[in-house]
């Protein structure tokens, strides 16, 4: 993962921020990581699986496309699903173009169209993708894309499949005519601007969420408490705490005999040697913080004020 220490290439090119954005599950965060080439988002079939807003740079000849990667919007009132709400809805307006990702076979309407009306307040390009088409027949499609088309004067209404990459340079191309000119904003080696520390936390959640069903669906949060790279022994240290509500909560996330807590770590620490192209010895801790997403202290803490 590249610092940002390097300079910027100069010269005018298309260039501008794009929020990605939808309801839960929708596959925003798989068809970011298939731009870049690169995990830098993370993946789960449960809904609202990104927290934060996550943003991912792709550069191609002429263009430089800084994506950002908005938390899934769905209806509910508890603090941290509100908070997680406020910044997808408040990247939009930021954003110079909007790529709305919708899922084909599952959509949710109500939360879809609390963006829709989001986006008749922005004078903004907005793109649609049509998520998951590999698992629609064609007939079915084109109702789909029919019905898609007559809910919102899209600038561009493009099927994909980011899971099998399907009409991804499509897309990608009806999103860089749509992008001001200007000098690009990060040099071109540069992939995200999330520390290894954030990842690396992150990739931890996204095992505890995998491996513990609908046990421990949102409740879960990472700190990372040391991050210490030693070059000579080509190693990284890293301590990290996963915090839950309950103390039944951490029972499951160790499990028996610290069976699950051990595969948790087993799979994080290999896509942290993965990023970080070197060792990582990974000790993790389970800490109770009571009622976290309900307390206005707590959220602040873990970094949702």
């Amino acid at each position: 993962m590249n610092s940002l220490s390097s300079e910027p290439r100069s010269g005018k090119i298309r260039c501008g921020f794009i929020a990605i954005t939808g309801a839960c599950n929708a596959g925003k965060s798989t068809l970011l990581n298939r731009f870049l080439g690169q995990k830098v988002s993370i993946t789960s079939k449960k809904g609202q699986t990104t927290r934060n807003r996550i943003l991912g740079i792709l550069n191609r000849p002429g263009s430089q496309f800084v994506f950002i990667d908005t938390p899934g919007v769905r209806e509910g009132n508890c603090g941290s699903n509100t908070r997680i709400v406020d910044i997808a809805l408040s990247t939009v307006g930021s954003a110079d173009a909007i790529l709305f990702v919708v899922d084909a076979v599952s959509p949710d309407r109500p939360s879809e169209q609390m963006l829709i009306d989001r986006f008749r307040m922005h004078n903004k390009p907005v793109l649609l993708a049509i998520n998951k088409i590999d698992r629609l027949n064609k007939p079915t499609l084109l109702k789909v894309i029919d019905n898609w088309a007559g809910m919102y004067p899209f600038d561009a209404v493009v099927p994909v499949s980011a899971k099998r990459g399907l009409q991804l340079d499509v897309l990608l191309s009806e999103i860089e005519t749509r992008l001001p000119v200007g000098d690009p904003m990060f040099p071109e080696d540069v992939l995200t601007d999330m520390s290894e520390r954030f990842i690396a936390a992150e990739m931890i959640r996204e095992k505890v969420i995998r491996f513990t069903g609908q046990e421990i669906p949102y409740s879960t949060v990472v700190t990372v408490d040391l991050f210490k790279e030693e070059p000579l022994r080509n190693l990284v240290l890293i301590d990290a705490s996963i915090h839950v509500e309950r103390e039944s909560q951490k029972g499951i996330v160790i499990g028996k005999q610290g069976a699950k807590l051990k595969k948790i770590g087993e799979e994080a620490r290999k896509e942290m040697e993965r990023m970080l192209g070197t060792r990582v010895f990974l000790k993790l801790f389970v800490r109770v913080q009571k009622n976290w997403t309900r307390d206005s202290k707590a959220l602040k803490k873990f970094g949702y004020g």
